[in-house]
């Protein structure tokens, strides 16, 4: 993992980024609120806030997010291994499907930008890199979230629980890259206590 200037403290192998150092971030296709924790505005597109000073391979990322129950209007989720503004992976949640019956098996999503999109994804692999959370979840409030990356894996927890909610293997080459925020097309988010443990690599 590189790091820059003090946009990091160490604390028993953890890197915690505050919120109110992510003010030096890259913002792309949105703008930010720092308050409590981060907060991306709702756009048409994409958009994501980028760490400066950040490259991160494998280890650890955890992380507190919060959408809402808005259908289609909520998708909030960590983008990484960025290699441009086009090129990077994602893990984000749609908590609009967390508790639909009908659509629950969609609540949490691994997609590779550009090649790989969610409708891709879904057309050419039904279920295999989407899934439903393993427990409930209100779509409205904060919750927590650990993605544990070794390439070419990817194992998704929310709310520390002790299974994966989502267990996938990456489409990208896994390089080390940037790491930040990410919102979905038409979707707002909230994001706070960041923290990254990097693995040997």
């Amino acid at each position: 993992m590189l790091l820059q200037g003090s946009l990091v403290n160490a604390q028993e192998g953890w890197k915690t980024i505050h919120h109110d150092q992510l003010k030096e971030a890259i913002v792309v296709n949105r703008s930010a609120r720092f308050a409590e924790g981060v907060y991306l505005d709702k756009r048409a597109g994409d958009g994501f806030l980028q760490i400066k000073g950040l490259a991160f391979q494998n280890g650890t990322i955890e992380a507190d997010i919060k959408g809402s129950n808005t259908p289609q209007q909520s998708f909030v989720g960590i983008a990484f291994h960025g290699q441009d503004s086009l090129t990077y992976d994602v893990v984000y949640f749609r908590p609009f499907n967390f508790n639909n019956p009908e659509r629950k098996s969609h609540s949490v999503q691994y997609i590779s930008h550009p090649a790989y999109t969610w409708d891709r994804l879904r057309s050419e692999s039904p279920g295999k890199y989407e899934s439903v959370l393993n427990e409930n979840v209100d779509p409205n409030t904060w919750f927590h979230v650990r993605i544990e990356i070794n390439f070419p894996q990817v194992r998704v927890y929310v709310n520390d629980q002790s299974e994966p909610t989502l267990l996938v293997d990456q489409l990208s080459t896994g390089k080390p890259g940037w790491l930040g925020f990410w919102v979905g097309n038409t979707a707002d988010g909230q994001f706070k206590n960041l923290r990254i443990r990097s693995a040997a690599n």
